[in-house]
């Protein structure tokens, strides 16, 4: 029922703002898309559908973000974007508190946000409580589900049995805090597997890397590490054959750039959760458009997740959704 809700969602806000831009033919809307960093192949393929969202409805779209995944970063990159005076602005925040006052200064200068990918405050917007509730919606992936899924794929292959941990960022971010719950939530059916402390690693591959080792020197029986974001997840499986364990430790990544892809073929990861970043990019222009011309908007709009191993990568059904570059 939710992914057909989410996939009605989707649509409705498609076809809204298409039949806006009729409306709208001699207003040429000019929208922002502020990534949580602009070298990430999640952020360029979200680019890629947000260009073609905006090509569909005869929008300009700019894209202006920073090189790292840091609020301290991203700040200047908005206020920036806001000095443009964009007509919208899509943006990942980097810290669901920090990006919340800065947001508010879009608002005040009267520019919609929709945020993408990650959110402000609860990620429940438009319900009159709280003071992170004005943006018009969030698009993304369903994180807690995709942390769920991780967790049932990671049970499977290590036969329901023994230590796994999550590597993670930091503590504050929304999407990796909700794929962590998720995992450690769905981790609770088996009770054969134990759950480790989570190792935070400051999105810094070979920190994680170095922690993968200490977690095995400390648990010689450790089978199964999940991996909450792109670096935690490299990070994590060059641990693991650093230490000698391919294929005794196995490792579930979320996200599938074609660094995690080719590691799928030779058996360094053995499974990767693929977000849909395109549609992210596509609905998220879609629905500030719908916005602008008119039309309701979705509070929330959910994309979809491809689950992919070396048994399925070559398929073209699944590689489509490996993230561009």
């Amino acid at each position: 029922m939710r992914k057909l809700f989410t996939a009605v969602a989707a649509l409705a806000v498609g076809v809204a703002a298409l039949a806006g831009a009729a409306e709208a033919a001699d207003k040429k809307f000019t929208i922002a898309l502020v990534p949580g960093l602009t070298t990430d192949a999640f952020y360029i393929s979200m680019r890629k559908g947000a260009e073609a969202a905006a090509a569909a409805v005869g929008a300009e779209l700019v894209f202006q973000g920073a090189p790292d995944f840091n609020p301290v970063l991203q700040v200047p990159v908005l206020d920036a974007v806001i000095a443009r005076k964009p007509d919208a602005i899509l943006i990942a925040p980097t810290d669901k508190t920090q990006l919340v006052e800065p947001l508010r200064k879009a608002i005040d200068a009267g520019i919609p946000v929709v945020t993408v990918d990650t959110f402000i405050g609860t990620g429940k917007y438009q319900t009159g409580a709280g003071d992170a509730d004005f943006p018009i919606s969030y698009v993304a992936s369903d994180n807690v589900l995709g942390g769920r899924m991780a967790a049932r794929a990671l049970a499977a292959a290590v036969g329901e049995k023994g230590k796994v941990y999550v590597s993670n960022v930091k503590p504050g971010i929304s999407t990796t805090d909700q794929r962590e719950e998720g995992f450690k939530d769905e981790m609770k059916n088996f009770p054969g597997i134990e759950v480790l402390d989570t190792q935070y690693n400051d999105n810094d591959a070979n920190k994680a890397a170095s922690q993968l080792q200490s977690v095995i020197a400390r648990n010689g029986d450790l089978v199964g590490v999940f991996g909450a974001n792109l670096f935690s997840a490299l990070g994590a499986a060059n641990g693991v054959q650093q230490a000698g364990k391919s294929g005794a430790v196995k490792v579930v990544a979320f996200d599938a750039p074609t660094s995690i892809v080719d590691n799928l073929k030779t058996g360094l990861v053995d499974i990767a959760i693929a977000q849909h970043p395109a549609e992210i990019g596509y609905f998220g222009v879609m629905a500030a458009y719908a916005h602008l011309t008119g039309q309701s908007v979705p509070t929330s709009i959910g994309t979809g997740f491809t689950v992919m191993d070396k048994t399925n990568i070559e398929d073209p059904n699944v590689a489509k959704f490996v993230y561009q570059e």
